[in-house]
């Protein structure tokens, strides 16, 4: 008999001024790919407990602390002004430096990046982030690193980094299809009437 795979664990971390479409795009992304949750278990973590407010003042309670979360499958990191205030906060970038060794895939989305290499994740490898941000990213990552502009998402294996805001939902949906096949990828993609946008 064929055993059933679990569904992966998909943590979404948020912070204090997260940019609210590079958390929640993936989100949704994974959640309409989850073939009614079989496939992906997706939920939102953050330092604490309290709620966060995203830009705008949107506010959001964590379903997880980094401290009682199921252990991630798939990290997704998003960016938004508080990221700046989160690629210096030693407790977040020990923790994701640590989960990172087990995970499967780490995906980061614009300004995640900072946040990213300030948890010293970037050495050697191929990296983007929003467009506006390139200045901030390369002041922060180690001589070893290529930022690539122009471009939606790359993928390192493990760490797979994208552009701005839409560009995390183009990364996730990759990750569908990298996972899962391009069908279900594109299944995806039109349950959400999102136009797709493949690297």
């Amino acid at each position: 008999m064929e055993q059933v795979r679990r569904a992966r664990n998909v943590a979404v971390f948020i912070f204090e001024q997260v940019e609210p479409l590079d958390f929640a795009g993936p989100f949704e992304v994974f959640i309409s790919g989850s073939n009614r949750g079989q496939d992906f278990n997706v939920y939102t973590v953050a330092e604490t407990e309290n709620a966060i407010k995203a830009l705008g003042g949107l506010s959001i309670n964590p379903a997880y602390t980094i401290h009682n979360c199921p252990n991630p499958d798939i990290l997704v990191i998003p960016g938004g002004w508080g990221s700046r205030t989160e690629m210096n906060n030693e407790t977040i970038t020990s923790w994701i430096r640590e989960v990172s060794n087990e995970v499967e895939i780490i995906l980061s989305v614009c300004t995640g990046a900072l946040i990213l290499a300030k948890a010293q994740l970037l050495d050697g490898l191929k990296v983007t982030t929003n467009r506006l941000a390139v200045k901030e990213l390369k002041d922060v990552v180690p001589a070893s690193t290529e930022i690539i502009e122009d471009i939606r998402y790359v993928d390192n294996g493990k760490m797979i980094l994208s552009a701005g805001i839409s560009a995390g939902m183009d990364a996730a949906l990759y990750v569908v299809e990298r996972l899962l096949g391009e069908d279900r990828a594109r299944k995806t993609a039109e349950l959400m009437e999102y136009d797709w946008k493949q690297a």
